[in-house]
């Protein structure tokens, strides 16, 4: 599919166009190109993002990168970044966004980042993070505290009950 019609898909999937979709356009293309990535239908392309941002519907629309499917992550920084995995081919790569120009203002990031090519974007690293295992599938068990079905790796042994997230007591030394 051409550039153009990833866009497209891009816009159609976030609903408006923006600097931040932007971002997340270019990421996906220079990651295709760097690591042979293609739309995933299962779980071939992963991507661990660093933000909760615009950026992340692009790679959504193009990669196929989705939290229902199991390959698409978050590693919350606050932080432009984001690492691309191949599972065929066990390459991987860490792409940061570059800082804008000085002087920028935001309503000029748009045009900014559309004329720029995914190279001259991005920062080139490492992956820092290991490739996560597979999405898995665990039982559920209803919840001793609110009866609620909650999945296996997230209910909580309290004094012999199985109780999920919310109805267990957090445990903190450091609370006063």
């Amino acid at each position: 599919m051409d550039s153009e019609k990833l866009w497209e898909r891009a816009v159609a999937f976030h609903g408006h166009v923006c600097g931040g979709l932007m971002i997340g356009y270019k990421a996906a293309l220079y990651a295709m190109e760097l690591l042979e990535l293609s739309f995933s239908e299962d779980e071939q392309s992963v991507c661990i993002a660093e933000n909760d941002a615009c950026g992340i519907d692009a790679i959504q629309a193009i990669l196929g990168c989705s939290i229902g499917k199991g390959n698409l992550l978050f590693h919350m920084r606050g932080k432009q970044a984001f690492s691309f995995y191949n599972r065929k081919s066990g390459k991987s790569v860490r792409l940061v966004l570059k800082p804008r120009p000085a002087g920028m203002k935001r309503g000029e990031a748009l045009d900014y980042y559309r004329q720029q090519a995914p190279s001259d974007l991005f920062f080139l690293r490492q992956a820092t993070l290991p490739l996560p295992e597979p999405a898995r599938n665990f039982r559920s068990f209803p919840c001793d505290g609110c009866d609620e079905e909650t999945s296996e790796n997230m209910l909580r042994l309290e004094e012999g009950r199985r109780l999920c997230l919310d109805c267990c007591r957090h445990y903190n030394r450091f609370q006063v």
